[in-house]
């Protein structure tokens, strides 16, 4: 089935939630049941790809949530003592998600690069943050964000990672 051209805010109307299935049961639920709820209540923002369909809600082939946070400055893995010394602001990618029917081609990858470029957006426009920050759900998670290569870790934590604003820049 054919993707739709780009990454759009999610919509339950619009959007088969309950649908997706990415083999991880923590990110489905999240989908279906709380992506439209905090974005609502402004805690965070899904954005879905969907397939292209003639009828019924589209079926979703990928999501990625973002929303706000802070970090310690100790936490950051390069230390800049001009960083005041309260926490500073990142984006959180709080979740990134890909069918089932679609792993294996590339759609992970795609829908990171879209994920780090709407927050590299997001601070462009105004909203303060350094870099991003994501936790890992698992080791497979893990071993596809370090393959990325630009990712580090934020604490000693490797589950934990940071990618600053300036080479999230460097995608674009």
């Amino acid at each position: 089935m054919a993707l739709a051209a780009e990454f759009v805010l999610v919509d339950a109307a619009l959007h088969d939630l309950k649908g997706f299935d990415c083999g991880k049961a923590s990110l489905n639920d999240y989908l279906s049941r709380y992506a439209v709820r905090n974005s609502g209540l402004g805690l965070s923002r899904t954005w879905v790809l969907t397939e292209q369909a003639e009828h019924g809600k589209l079926p979703i082939a990928a999501y990625y949530t973002l929303a706000s946070s802070t970090v310690a400055r100790e936490e950051l893995p390069e230390q800049n003592k001009s960083l005041p010394a309260y926490p500073v602001p990142v984006v959180l990618l709080a979740r990134l998600g890909v069918s089932v029917h679609y792993q294996g081609q590339q759609l992970g990858a795609k829908t990171l690069v879209q994920a780090l470029r709407t927050a590299l957006e997001l601070a462009d426009r105004g909203l303060p943050a350094l870099g991003v920050v994501l936790d890992v759900l698992d080791d497979a998670a893990l071993r596809f964000y370090q393959h990325m290569g630009m990712f580090m870790p934020l604490t000693d934590q490797p589950q934990r990672l940071f990618v600053p604003m300036g080479t999230i820049r460097q995608l674009s």
